[in-house]
């Protein structure tokens, strides 16, 4: 059965958006069907695959009719799909009218689970994936986005304040848990941009304090590689970089803990 997890965290600059590309990479190199949804207004991960528009419908379009009561047929649903054939990878699009959809979902009948209606599992027999990268937000895309995952990674930057919003998200996970998706677990909480520093040296050691047994083994270091990756618009998987490798450690983790459920 598909997996759909969300990479959130309500703060900005943790490394979301490159978590789920190179994610979503290692994942299609150990032969599994990925697809990445792109739920940030900002758009960055559909930059990063390099999509510019092309007047085909977007995630944006999507919500927006479904959350008018137009609904979204399989076809509808396949025309949004597109594919980087350089990182070997099918995704939908953002663009900036997402911002306009979360706007208008407040006043929408059921507004928390547009999302979980468009990602019908008839929709998603052919994937065994599905990588959802959020905006940092505590709002309604994030609401649905949990409401329709099976499971939530937290990449948290190992730096000063990085335990700022945690809690928040957690609480509101719980929520969710507790009222409309009591399937969504918490996959883990994943350390990003660590470096030789004290600072994120002892971060690191707060986090695993805090969230033993939640923790991934894996750890994401800081470098210019991941900034690299997103001008040439290629997942750091496809090269023998350390970056690469991290991710590939990653993608094992995750699919030993999705096994266990």
């Amino acid at each position: 059965m598909c997996q759909i997890i969300s990479i959130a965290n309500q703060k900005g600059g943790v490394g979301k958006t490159t978590t789920t590309l190179n994610l979503g990479t290692a994942l299609a190199l150990k032969g599994f069907k990925v697809l990445l949804i792109d739920l940030d207004p900002q758009a960055n991960l559909s930059s990063y695959l390099g999509f510019e528009g092309d007047g085909n419908p977007t995630i944006s379009h999507m919500m927006l009719n479904i959350a008018g009561n137009s609904g979204i047929s399989a076809e509808e649903f396949s025309d949004c799909i597109r594919t980087s054939e350089e990182n070997k990878i099918s995704y939908i699009p953002a663009d900036i009218n997402l911002a306009n959809a979360e706007s208008y979902l407040m006043n929408a009948l059921s507004r928390e689970t547009v999302l979980k209606r468009i990602l019908k599992r008839e929709n998603l027999k052919n994937y065994d994936y599905v990588l959802v990268d959020c905006l940092p937000s505590l709002g309604i895309l994030l609401i649905n986005a949990l409401t329709a995952s099976d499971k939530i990674i937290i990449p948290v930057q190992t730096q000063k304040f990085a335990f700022e919003g945690l809690t928040s998200l957690m609480e509101l996970c719980k929520q969710i848990q507790e009222t409309i998706n009591k399937n969504l677990t918490l996959a883990g909480v994943l350390a990003t941009m660590a470096d030789n520093t004290n600072m994120s040296k002892s971060t690191l050691e707060m986090l695993h304090t805090k969230y033993k047994g939640l923790m991934f083994s894996t750890v994401i270091h800081k470098s210019v590689e991941a900034a690299n990756s997103t001008i040439r618009n290629k997942s750091l998987c496809l090269n023998k970089t350390k970056l690469g490798a991290e991710y590939i450690a990653l993608a094992e983790e995750v699919t030993g803990r999705c096994k266990k459920c």
